[in-house]
């Protein structure tokens, strides 16, 4: 035998001594050559040497599920643990989902043996990931046979089949039957007995609501739970934070955090920094990385690269790089973020030295990685930079373009000017063209005021979402723009018709941890009348620099006196004023807004920033822009 190769010694011929050996592999390597030992021995007859055997090679770290399979089928006395180890290896695998149905469906017909409250669980999991509701209904009724209907593992894997297939309906019968028939949900959780398998069962549900996008009742039954897990937590933060409502996420944190019976883990960071990302709340970020580094929680992967994309879109992009680079660097994943923020601060050279520090680090570039370089490009303005990478991603990396590289291609060539040629890039496009990469083309015709080519696109995009506001807002503006009152009349009519209302502009900003948050002409702030005084000193003091307000941003017909005073009330500008009159001199500002920020506010920030001496950021929907000294980041190109 070579030196590499199993040396089996003398023991190994004695017949009482042969699991503990084939335990001591390490690689399907050594099992191979253990295994291989056994069939020359005639020992594989021993059901507990098979047994181990299969249960190494089918779940171990080193698993090898086709040679487990050969095992099991050469295994002349199949026992009711082979077959559930085989059932488990399969519904752990991806790509042999339905295998695992077929071999229970096998263990179930041809078997001597019954199917117990292991096997179960493993069938059902195979029947929640591929949202299977009728085969999982089927394994229900074979629960009921067997008498397994009051076990506390195959009840809770029968609540989470149904409600993985959306089937709410059933697990709410299902979960009232569990708590024996009590209606008042309050009055189950006291039920010690039963304590820890009712948290379960409720997290199972509440989880289960909040997929289907229920999330009144997920609240509910989350604040009757008169105990709560770690997970109970970590599913409502989680749930608010997918499902866009960031304040409420926070909320329920802060509430955690308060009562203090159950202190966040790894999950519940990675689960609220998203949305903390969203609302820019930079101050409450900085603690829960502090919290993790205080904790002793591991900062991997997972939660780096969620502390990287909170610093990038909460403005820190300084900070998010001073993370990343502790980070270990051999994930995609984590490049992408870092590239990613780069891109949305503009920093387009940046973007560019990460990509090529990422390949000499032996990482290959994905789909998203281009999604941001191509975004780093059409913030610069760099067209044929833009072009370039393009064709390098399909050429020379060989990624497919997906709908959302063509859509950044169109930002870049719109933004550039070029709609004729972004327009022919949609319509030869190899997918059907969706709302989102009309909208970038129709903003753009906005941007260069062209109406030909800007009432071709809203009159598809009315088309492709009758009741979504963007596009009857774009051209309305767009008529507006040119004086052409009555075409603004006539598309107000029709969203008066259709009952479409214009998303407000709504800004944020976080002061002291608390965040607060402003709509248009907003005076609904206990700090109102404060707040409206810095506005008419930020007012007066623009118009000693010589600034005009862009009554052109204004698209509604009035006087100019008129235009002027809606100009002021911009929710950014309410937002910047607040800041000033709330945190020390020189202290920076940080600001996110849902929508693209109008010319006037671009230009009086700069000035605002000079005049009070601050450095203001101001997250839009498109990117970030650092204001500071008079001007922005973004050089005026956005």
């Amino acid at each position: 035998m070579n030196a590499f190769m199993f040396q089996p010694n003398t023991a190994c011929y004695d017949p009482r001594v042969g699991v503990p050996q084939i335990r001591t592999c390490k690689s399907m390597r050594e099992l191979k050559q253990v295994h291989a030992f056994f069939v020359k021995t005639a020992r594989t007859h021993d059901t507990s040497i098979a047994t181990e055997i299969l249960s190494l090679s089918a779940t171990s770290d080193f698993r090898d599920i086709g040679y487990a399979l050969s095992v099991f089928e050469q295994m002349p006395d199949r026992n009711c643990f082979a077959w559930n180890t085989v059932i488990r290896a399969l519904a752990e695998t991806q790509d042999r989902l339905l295998d695992a149905l077929l071999v229970f469906c096998q263990m179930v017909t041809e078997a001597t043996v019954e199917p117990n409250r292991f096997t179960f669980p493993s069938v059902l999991k195979a029947c929640a990931v591929m949202a299977r509701l009728g085969e999982g209904k089927q394994v229900h009724g074979l629960v009921l046979k067997f008498g397994l209907v009051d076990d506390e593992f195959v009840v809770t894997n029968l609540l989470r089949m149904y409600v993985m297939c959306g089937s709410m309906e059933d697990a709410h019968f299902l979960f009232y039957r569990n708590v024996e028939g009590v209606d008042d949900v309050r009055g189950l959780m006291r039920e010690e007995r039963r304590g820890e398998f009712n948290v379960v069962l409720c997290n199972v549900m509440v989880d289960g609501y909040l997929r289907v996008g229920n999330l009144k009742a997920a609240r509910e039954l989350f604040d009757r739970m008169a105990q709560r897990s770690v997970v109970s937590w970590n599913v409502m933060i989680s749930g608010y934070a997918q499902n866009g409502f960031y304040r409420e996420a926070i909320e329920v944190f802060h509430r955690m955090m308060q009562m203090g019976d159950m202190l966040p883990n790894r999950v519940t960071l990675v689960s609220v920094l998203p949305a903390i990302s969203r609302l820019g709340a930079l101050e409450l970020g900085k603690w829960v990385h502090l919290y993790a580094e205080k904790n002793k929680i591991r900062i991997d992967d997972v939660l780096g690269s969620a502390l990287v994309d909170m610093y990038a879109k909460c403005g820190s992009i300084e900070k998010a790089i001073l993370v990343f680079e502790r980070l270990p660097q051999n994930n995609v994943i984590t490049w992408n973020v870092v590239i990613s923020g780069l891109a949305m601060h503009g920093k387009a050279n940046d973007v560019f030295n990460y990509l090529s520090r990422m390949e000499k680090c032996g990482i290959s570039p994905s789909d998203v990685t281009y999604i941001a370089i191509l975004s780093a490009c059409s913030h610069a303005g760099l067209v044929h930079k833009g072009r370039s990478f393009f064709n390098d991603m399909v050429n020379r990396v060989g990624l497919e373009p997906k709908i959302e590289h063509y859509g950044c291609m169109v930002d870049l060539l719109g933004r550039a000017g070029y709609l004729e040629e972004a327009e022919q890039l949609i319509l030869n496009m190899p997918m059907k063209p969706d709302d989102v990469i009309w909208k970038a083309l129709l903003g753009a015709c906005k941007m260069h005021k062209n109406i030909e080519i800007g009432t071709r696109v809203a009159e598809v995009l009315m088309q492709l979402a009758p009741h979504d506001s963007g596009a009857y807002v774009a051209l309305s503006n767009m008529y507006a723009s040119t004086g052409d009152w009555d075409g603004v009349a006539e598309v107000r009519l029709m969203m008066k018709d259709m009952d479409i209302r214009k998303d407000p502009g709504c800004s944020w900003i976080e002061i002291d941890g608390v965040i607060h948050e402003f709509l248009v002409e907003d005076d609904s702030h206990p700090r109102a009348k404060d707040i409206h005084s810095m506005l008419k000193d930020i007012s007066n003091k623009l118009s000693l620099e010589g600034h005009i307000p862009d009554t052109t941003q204004v698209l509604l017909k009035m006087d100019e006196k008129n235009k002027e005073i809606v100009l002021h009330y911009h929710s950014e500008k309410i937002a910047v004023a607040f800041g000033l009159i709330s945190t020390p001199p020189k202290t920076p500002l940080c600001i996110v807004k849902n929508l693209r920020i109008c010319e006037d506010c671009h230009s009086s920030m700069k000035l605002i920033a000079k005049m009070y001496e601050r450095k203001i950021v101001i997250r839009d929907r498109k990117r970030f822009h650092h204001f500071e000294h008079g001007s922005c980041s973004c050089m005026d190109y956005w």
